[in-house]
């Protein structure tokens, strides 16, 4: 198919400016509308997907864009989404806004009958996100596509290491390490109102950072079966949430995950995720595959990264500069092959609503104190646990001791 789908982005914001950057670049997609409360956010996004335009024009073809009277102005500004939805056709929302804000505008979209990506998480509120799955499955059952954000199941490296785990290339599955040693400092948490809150992030290091992996961890094993957790504060101030988080997960095939999930790791390193199983394990360091092996390989001994993926997605190849929007990208290119071909998004809000529980559930027995049960946090048995986060204090230096 060759029609454009017309784009409206709600939340002017860092992540829907990368977002913007990554429809820019896709030939059948065309922002036509910007959606924020603050007008100088949409101005200053506005002016630069204009600017982005005319310096390269937008698709394949800007001169037969321009011909069939599909010429792109760029896109009309709008305070609330209702009032995008009226002024411009609209196929496919992304909203970008805050995570508390998420289920809201996504409600709104369905029911114009616009197709949805939201970002990660689906929502703060477990509770409301439950409840929303169930609407997107009746827009699923109407033709709409319903996506969430989790760009990194599209990274080359991430799908080859799933191709071969569901081909049985690593045997039973047995365990996984999970690692986020990311930084952020005080300045990030102070950027925003809404950072580090439980109303609107929705938690810390898990919930708004390392969901990403909470989610690729859940698409190699599937979701888990009890989780047992501890969190804690240990290096911001003014905030809610937890900064450090570690939690051990166990799966219905008898696998055992860790998963760890910090800002509070000076000067931060790259992600890391390994997987093992009885013929074969591997690793992905910084998205990229660092290892591979199988016993089913002609060369057993051997380790089998170059067989698995391009050269460029070995660990340790340099990654692009853009490479935060070409992950974006992949995911946009399979939303839109999902609209053409009338097929579910390769993220569903399914999906979306299983990552979501496994954070809630990291946070639930990090309160409790005990593990709990995958299942009984899905289903609301916890939903009245208010999460609570321990700061931790540093140890008194010398001076202090002997004062």
């Amino acid at each position: 198919m060759t029609d454009l789908i017309n784009v409206a982005i709600v939340g002017s914001g860092i992540i829907g400016g990368n977002h913007a950057d990554a429809v820019l670049r896709h030939p059948r997609l065309r922002i036509v509308a910007l959606v924020d409360a603050v007008d100088a956010a949409n101005t200053a996004l506005a002016a630069r997907i204009t600017a982005a335009i005319a310096g390269s024009g937008h698709g394949a073809d800007r001169a037969a864009d321009t011909a069939a009277g599909r010429d792109d102005p760029g896109p009309s500004c709008h305070r609330t989404l209702g009032a995008a939805l009226a002024a411009e056709q609209v196929d496919l929302v992304a909203i970008c806004t805050p995570s508390g804000l998420h289920v809201e505008a996504a409600e709104e979209t369905l029911r114009a009958g616009a197709h949805l990506l939201v970002e990660k998480p689906l929502d703060v509120s477990l509770a409301k996100a439950r409840a929303f799955a169930k609407v997107a499955l009746a827009a699923e059952a109407r033709g709409l596509a319903c996506a969430v954000v989790s760009q990194h199941r599209f990274d080359p490296a991430m799908v080859a290491v799933r191709r071969a785990a569901d081909d049985g290339r690593l045997g039973r599955l047995t365990s996984a390490v999970v690692s986020m040693p990311w930084w952020r400092d005080q300045a990030y948490y102070d950027s925003a109102d809404w950072r580090g809150t439980w109303a609107f992030d929705g938690g810390g290091a898990v919930a708004n950072q390392g969901i990403h992996l909470v989610d690729q961890m859940l698409a190699l094993l599937g979701p888990p079966v009890e989780v047992t957790a501890r969190t804690a504060r240990v290096a911001h101030d003014r905030i809610e949430v937890e900064d450090l988080a570690v939690a051990t997960l166990r799966f219905a095939g008898g696998a055992l995950a860790v998963l760890h999930a910090s800002t509070s790791a000076h000067p931060g390193l790259p992600v890391r995720l390994q997987l093992h199983g009885t013929r074969g394990s591997a690793v992905l360091h910084d998205d990229q595959l660092e290892y591979f092996h199988s016993a089913d390989s002609p060369d057993p001994a051997a380790v089998q990264t170059r067989a698995l993926v391009a050269a460029e997605d070995l660990y340790g190849a340099p990654k692009p500069a853009d490479g935060f929007v070409l992950g974006h990208l992949r995911q946009y290119q399979d939303l839109v092959e999902a609209i053409d071909e009338r097929r579910p998004p390769g993220v569903r809000v399914a999906d979306g609503l299983l990552a979501l529980a496994t954070v809630r559930a990291v946070y639930v027995a990090a309160t409790l104190g005990r593990p709990v049960l995958f299942d009984q946090v899905l289903d609301g048995v916890h939903d009245d646990v208010r999460p609570e986060v321990t700061w931790v204090a540093p140890p008194p230096s010398a001076e202090e001791e002997q004062a």
